[in-house]
């Protein structure tokens, strides 16, 4: 099981959120344990959760930096895990500059490449996969790319696996225990029933092995990609059976 990070003892991490450039939106995301001093340090009030509330983005001497809407989720109930407010401002450069900075005002750092991604991992909010597939998400070109990240992303892939698991489990257990008690007669049909497992087994495996080899490539990919994607967490990429 993996550590969970306990809200209100992280620290607090904001960043924009959309891409470089200009646009009729752009969002700043902020994630952590001061989220709510954020908040109310921009908004003026504390925010009702998943609900979009629209108002003033308001600086230090409390001057107007734009009007937008602000969406504030609580923990654990948000990508992250921890509490999380995305505020969607006009997509100017100098509007959503002047709007991170308030934040790192307030006590927010400056988020690293994929740390929101990061912090859903390691608050159990995604597995490595699901992890993986939002920089497939972000960086797919083609429709079917698009497709089969969201299957990833949704735990399809991560679910398959699973399932084999079990099924190795629950075989191995079956052929240990002929091991362990030779004094035991196998009925020919117990022999039968472990060849069917172990062909259902490889029949999953087998499907299974084109997604795996997606998998790998995507994880190079992701890597390489670290410096080019604000949404790509440097993930490691893990040698798979691929076939």
């Amino acid at each position: 099981m993996r550590e969970t990070v306990s809200r209100g003892t992280s620290d607090t991490i904001a960043a924009v959120a959309t891409p470089i450039g200009r646009g009729g939106i752009g969002v700043v995301r902020v994630s952590g344990g001061q989220v709510d001093a954020i908040m109310r340090g921009i908004m003026g009030k504390r925010l009702e959760p998943r609900h979009a509330t629209f108002g003033d983005f308001n600086d230090r001497e409390g001057t107007t930096i734009d009007q937008g809407v602000g969406l504030y989720f609580v923990a654990p109930h948000s990508y992250t895990g921890e509490d999380v407010i995305e505020l969607q401002a006009h997509g100017g450069p100098a509007v959503l500059t002047r709007l991170l900075k308030r934040c790192l005002e307030l006590g927010a750092r400056l988020a690293g490449p994929g740390e929101f991604t990061e912090r859903a991992y390691m608050n159990n909010k995604l597995d490595l996969a699901q992890a993986e597939a939002v920089a497939d998400m972000i960086e797919a070109s083609s429709e079917e790319a698009a497709k089969s990240a969201a299957r990833t992303l949704t735990g399809e892939f991560s679910r398959r696996v699973f399932a084999i698991t079990e099924a190795l489990a629950e075989l191995r257990a079956h052929v240990e225990a002929c091991i362990d008690f030779p004094e035991e007669d196998i009925a020919p049909a117990d022999r039968a029933l472990q060849q069917q497992k172990l062909q259902a087994i490889r029949d999953m495996q087998s499907g299974l092995a084109p997604r795996c080899a997606a998998r790998c490539g995507a994880a190079r990919r992701a890597y390489r990609r670290l410096d080019r994607s604000s949404e790509c967490w440097e993930i490691q990429p893990i040698e798979l059976p691929c076939r």
